[in-house]
């Protein structure tokens, strides 16, 4: 079956986190020096942590924040100025509000080649306007927010949602996120192909496909002829 629709995952897939606002927010509240690169090497470890997290998306946002400062060094005494520091500063701007410098042009590529874009993200509400504030916004048909929704991934529910908006069937679909778990497990179930977006850090062991860039996951559908014409 022709492809006809592509789904994507919101948090660290089209949009990520700004670890040098956090880092340099941080800091000055509590008087930690912490640089983005020390955020950013945790982030393959926070990632695990996020993927094996009990309850709903805020307890595994919540552990991923966690881990990334306990990696930077930060004692667990301080984590909850930490927690009451992020909770402020992502009031005022989305904390993922950062974009890859070729998700753009990615995503440009598959709307020229006629394909339906669409996000599913467990989110609290906001994440049209992180898009609209990242640039991201006018590429997609259709933004589901979990929160708005009522239903959180890997509920198949949602995917089944998206597929309605865009006005495709299962088979006409491929979702792309970076949690097996949430968004594998989740699109699989809703009977729509999934494709892991992870990076060369994490080398996850499980059985699935795997990329390293949406560049690299455009260049293959569209090399392969599987879009809609």
């Amino acid at each position: 079956m022709r492809l006809r629709a592509v789904l994507f995952d919101a948090g660290n897939t089209l949009v990520f986190l700004d670890y040098s606002r956090m880092a340099a927010a941080v800091s000055a509240a509590l008087g930690i020096p912490l640089t983005a690169e020390d955020l950013a090497a945790g982030s393959a470890e926070a990632s695990r942590a996020m993927e094996t997290a009990r309850g709903a998306d805020r307890e595994r946002a919540a552990a991923y924040l966690e881990t990334l400062f306990r990696v930077a060094g930060v004692p667990a005494e301080r984590m909850e100025a930490v927690r009451a520091c992020l909770t402020r500063l992502h009031l005022e701007r989305h904390l993922w509000s950062s974009v890859a410098g070729d998700t753009r042009e990615t995503l440009a590529r598959l709307k020229a080649a006629g394909l339906r874009l669409g996000v599913v993200s467990n989110s609290d509400g906001r994440v049209e306007a992180a898009l609209e504030a990242a640039g991201l916004l006018q590429y997609f048909d259709v933004v589901l927010d979990s929160a708005l929704v009522g239903v959180e991934k890997p509920d198949p529910a949602i995917f089944r949602a998206a597929l309605e908006a865009l006005g495709v069937r299962p088979d006409e679909a491929l979702h792309v996120g970076d949690l097996y778990e949430v968004d594998v497990v989740g699109a699989r179930a809703a009977g729509i192909e999934a494709v892991l977006l992870c990076s060369a850090a994490e080398s996850p062991d499980h059985r699935c496909r795997t990329i390293r860039s949406l560049a690299l996951l455009a260049d293959d559908l569209l090399s392969g002829d599987r879009a809609a014409s």
